[in-house]
């Protein structure tokens, strides 16, 4: 396993943390949307609660390991050539998708603990909470979540386009720091 990024690619960690936690969001995002379509309480609905509380807590623990991974191992160059702007908004929109990996997880557990609701990780460990029941915070936390939710899937959608417009129309090798098979 590399343990320093090249001038042009990122370790073989940073890479592994990328797809997992990506997928996981995937996943998260996806049962969340599919769960909040279901009308009423029902076992379905609270067994898919449950999956989604886990993929947030696991997205949560990971996202604490990649920052910290990222704070010591800067991420490579970009190619040469690509124009300032394109840099910088490579940057802000790094940083703003390491914020909501951090904060959606947390609002999410914030959001259950002022419903009154503990997340209980895989069914066996009940996670503290940090907050007493209240229904005026729980109110605020709900939409709060589900669009911070909305902003990362759109973040996340430029995300791909940009890094497919790199590979495609660029050629400029971007895609293949995250893909080495693609160099």
């Amino acid at each position: 396993m590399k343990n320093i990024n090249s001038p042009t690619s990122y370790t073989t960690t940073a890479i592994s943390m990328h797809w997992l936690v990506g997928l996981l969001i995937f996943a998260a995002f996806g049962i969340g949307w599919y769960m909040t379509g279901i009308h009423g309480l029902t076992p379905q609905k609270l067994k898919l609660f449950s999956w989604h509380k886990w993929l947030g807590v696991t997205i949560f623990g990971l996202a604490v390991i990649r920052v910290a991974w990222r704070l010591l191992h800067p991420a490579p160059a970009l190619p040469p050539g690509m124009p300032r702007w394109q840099q910088q908004a490579a940057h802000v929109v790094h940083q703003v998708l390491y914020v909501l990996i951090i904060v959606i997880p947390v609002t999410g557990y914030l959001y259950s603990a002022a419903a009154g609701v503990p997340v209980v990780y895989l069914g066996l460990f009940k996670m503290p909470m940090l907050i007493e029941k209240n229904d005026q915070l729980k109110t605020i936390l709900a939409p709060t979540h589900v669009w911070l939710n909305y902003l990362m899937a759109t973040i996340v959608v430029a995300h791909i386009l940009a890094a497919l417009k790199h590979q495609l129309i660029d050629r400029d090798g971007t895609l293949g720091r995250m893909l080495p098979f693609l160099k």
